[in-house]
């Protein structure tokens, strides 16, 4: 366990898009420092074995699966209660679902843009809302997941990027208007993450990353959980509304005539 000013034992949170990746990580990391989590995927099948792996552990936080569609509200508000019936109440948030696909704008449907819009930004609004009462009722933490593509822009990916552009947005605005509520709003924009959804992409493996060197073009999905670790902990009790963006060494170069 972590301990002290970065210790978030006791708590008990809410991980979405847990079955994999940033998610699966995050929701590890929580548990291992004696957080009770409750994960979820759209499809509970995908989820379950996390919830199991976590609950052998002889130390740390209890895991329960739900299956929930971030899209699908009473499916989100199901998702609160189930964590409050559970476990007596919700102090952490982490909106991490999230999904993408390659194209061109000019090739994205009606149906794909609203599809990745209502996955990654109304998923997010959806599970905020419902937790509201819960987070207030404690003085909570929301953490939610962007992309640096949400701040620079993305080529081939205008509907994600959009998407995430507004989670950093919500985030900032809801960082001020829940202040006073005691409940505190940050994110997270990681650059390219070896996921497998990356895998499945650009053929990049966390196997294939070396952590030798500090100019890095792809992070662990166990990093963006240290990130995770901070804000949900009192370490960040001055941290309010903030996108924290990992993602490597920035790219600065540019040539004269740029």
């Amino acid at each position: 366990m972590t301990g002290g000013r970065f210790g978030i034992e006791g708590s008990t949170a809410i991980v979405t898009g847990a079955s994999s990746g940033i998610g699966k990580a995050i929701a590890e990391r929580f548990a291992a420092d004696g957080v009770d989590v409750v994960i979820c995927s759209r499809d509970e099948d995908n989820v379950d074995p996390v919830a199991e792996r976590i609950s052998e552990r002889e130390a740390g936080g209890e895991a329960v699966a739900v299956e929930c569609d971030v899209t699908d509200r009473d499916a989100v508000e199901a998702l609160v209660e189930t964590t409050v019936e559970v476990f007596g109440g919700l102090d952490v948030l982490v909106n991490n679902a999230g999904a993408s696909f390659m194209a061109n704008f000019e090739d994205i449907s009606p149906n794909g843009w609203n599809r990745i819009v209502d996955i990654n930004l109304t998923g997010t609004y959806h599970c905020t809302q419902a937790a509201e009462e819960e987070l207030k009722d404690g003085g909570g933490v929301v953490i939610n997941l962007s992309s640096e593509a949400g701040q620079d822009g993305a080529p081939f990916m205008s509907h994600y990027a959009a998407a995430k552009a507004g989670v950093i947005n919500l985030t900032k605005t809801l960082g001020h208007e829940w202040a006073d509520d005691g409940v505190r709003v940050n994110c997270i924009a990681p650059g390219y993450v070896a996921t497998p959804g990356v895998e499945s992409q650009m053929g990049v493996t966390a196997e294939n990353i070396d952590r030798d060197e500090v100019d890095r073009a792809i992070g662990l999905s166990e990093e963006i959980a240290d990130v995770a670790q901070f804000l949900a902990s009192p370490a960040s009790s001055y941290v309010v509304g903030e996108t924290i963006r990992a993602a490597g060494a920035p790219d600065l170069m540019k040539s004269p005539d740029q």
